[in-house]
């Protein structure tokens, strides 16, 4: 099952007062504008390990899929959107750039006012996520958009660490509602022996244990991961097969 985004992103007369539960990204012209600069060449770093969004649905499968459709702000070349589709997500995929994603709109992420879905799922650009470069400006800019409920995002695992340029002062005031530690290392590169551990970090305003936009918060609950996903109980059997 599958969105058509292209369709999506078609430039349409705006809403005066679009419905959050119904907006698609084709009602916001301007992110949809090219501009001028383009990410640089090495801030792309593809999820090339399916095991990553393998392991989030088998393990939050039922909340993503309670929201109906994902987007994917930050496609890239589509890695994690083939596995969402390929679980039957109907998955809005988008970028800045076009790096070779199926079905997606190039569109700027920050000129966005409304989610398009109630899910939104990426590994965001290093440089907008960091303190050091981007000041936490891509959580920022999603922790202000109306229109979602789950939000994962896919980071490096000292990533909560960060104090500098206001961005632990945004984690404190926003804090994820549970984080799963993973138990592997994913090779971004391709070059073998990967330098450092990740997270999928959740931020979900329908617990009503954890965030939802007003004080006091919860402490946010760790939990880990291992590598695998919703078919290792097939796989396993498959094994044991005579």
């Amino acid at each position: 099952m599958s969105l058509s985004t292209k369709a999506l992103f078609r430039a349409t007369k705006p809403k005066a007062r679009p419905d959050r539960r119904q907006v698609a990204l084709g009602d916001f012209p301007e992110a949809v504008r090219p501009r001028e600069d383009v990410r640089r060449a090495d801030d792309f770093y593809p999820t090339g390990q399916p095991e990553a969004i393998r392991a989030l649905l088998a393990r939050d499968g039922a909340a993503i899929r309670s929201c109906g459709a994902v987007w994917e702000p930050a496609c890239g070349d589509g890695a994690l959107v083939r596995e969402l589709r390929a679980a039957g997500l109907p998955c809005v995929a988008s970028d800045l750039i076009d790096r070779g994603c199926p079905d997606a709109a190039v569109a700027d992420f920050f000129a966005m006012r409304v989610s398009p879905c109630r899910a939104i799922i990426t590994n965001p650009p290093y440089d907008l996520i960091n303190a050091r470069d981007g000041r936490g400006r891509w959580l920022r800019h999603t922790l202000d958009l109306p229109g979602w409920d789950y939000l994962a995002l896919l980071l490096s695992a000292d990533w909560d660490f960060a104090r500098s340029n206001g961005l632990g002062a945004l984690i404190d005031a926003n804090p994820y509602s549970y984080c799963y530690k993973m138990r592997w290392k994913l090779d971004f590169t391709g070059e073998g022996s990967p330098p450092q551990r990740n997270v999928w970090m959740v931020w979900d305003r329908r617990d009503p244990r954890s965030w939802h936009g007003r004080g006091p918060h919860p402490e946010p609950s760790i939990r880990m991961m291992d590598r695998d996903d919703a078919r290792q109980a097939e796989l396993a059997l498959g094994a044991q097969a005579p």
